[in-house]
């Protein structure tokens, strides 16, 4: 398998009142072509912020940073930003949807930032709503929306743009435990038939369970077992 991304020696500090907390202790991952990573750990692990520094969302205090093999520090912010869109998806525990826009609308906006034609931007739209069973409700605004449906357009929105890898933070934390699980499946399919690399964030030991790899996270330290 390609390597897609390499984290190396990552530590991240916090600096309030000119005091520093150490949030990320040196961690050290890669992920490959078709990855399926869970990684597990309590509230104030860390796991959120190592999943925004691999995703480009924040930048390291120390380490390096790299994907396909090109350092990230060297890239200015426009590239960054073109790799953010491009080639990483992003789910998060509350969607991040602009209330708004249509569900339509929501999941047109990586393709236009991108450039693409607006006709072949919805057209391309329309057909992962499809995929995630949202058809019926591609006019709706979010708030018409159920959680699940919500975190679907969400999902929709993450892949539109067809990225290598899709990071998703507690994907289901602010679901029930039915329509979670669901959701789990949606994102597990995409890893499973289309080959996404997909690293999850949980605190659901069931979920956690079900990575290729699985990692713990305790004290801004990750281990692999």
């Amino acid at each position: 398998m390609n390597e897609l991304l390499r984290a190396e020696g990552i530590k991240k500090v916090f600096f309030k009142d000119n005091l520093g907390q150490e949030v990320l202790k040196g961690i050290s991952l890669s992920v490959y072509e078709g990855d399926l990573i869970t990684i597990m750990g309590p509230s104030g692990a860390g796991k959120s912020t190592l999943l925004h520094i691999l995703g480009l969302i924040d930048r390291p205090t120390e380490g390096e940073l790299y994907y396909r093999g090109k350092r990230t520090q060297e890239l200015n912010e426009e590239e960054l930003c073109t790799l953010r869109n491009e080639r990483i998806g992003f789910v998060f525990q509350f969607y991040h949807l602009l209330q708004d826009l249509t569900v339509r609308e929501n999941v047109l906006l990586p393709l236009l930032i991108k450039g693409v034609e607006k006709r072949k931007a919805s057209s391309m739209a329309e057909e992962v709503l499809e995929l995630l069973g949202l058809k019926e409700k591609t006019g709706h605004l979010p708030s018409e929306l159920s959680g699940g449906e919500r975190q679907r357009v969400a999902i929709a929105r993450a892949i539109v743009n067809r990225p290598e890898i899709v990071l998703a933070d507690e994907p289901t934390g602010n679901l029930d435990r039915k329509t979670g699980y669901q959701i789990l499946e949606y994102l597990l399919s995409l890893n499973r038939d289309l080959s996404y690399a997909l690293v999850i964030v949980t605190h659901d030991p069931h979920i956690g369970g079900m990575g290729k790899r699985r990692c713990r996270m305790a004290d801004g330290e990750l281990f692999e077992d």
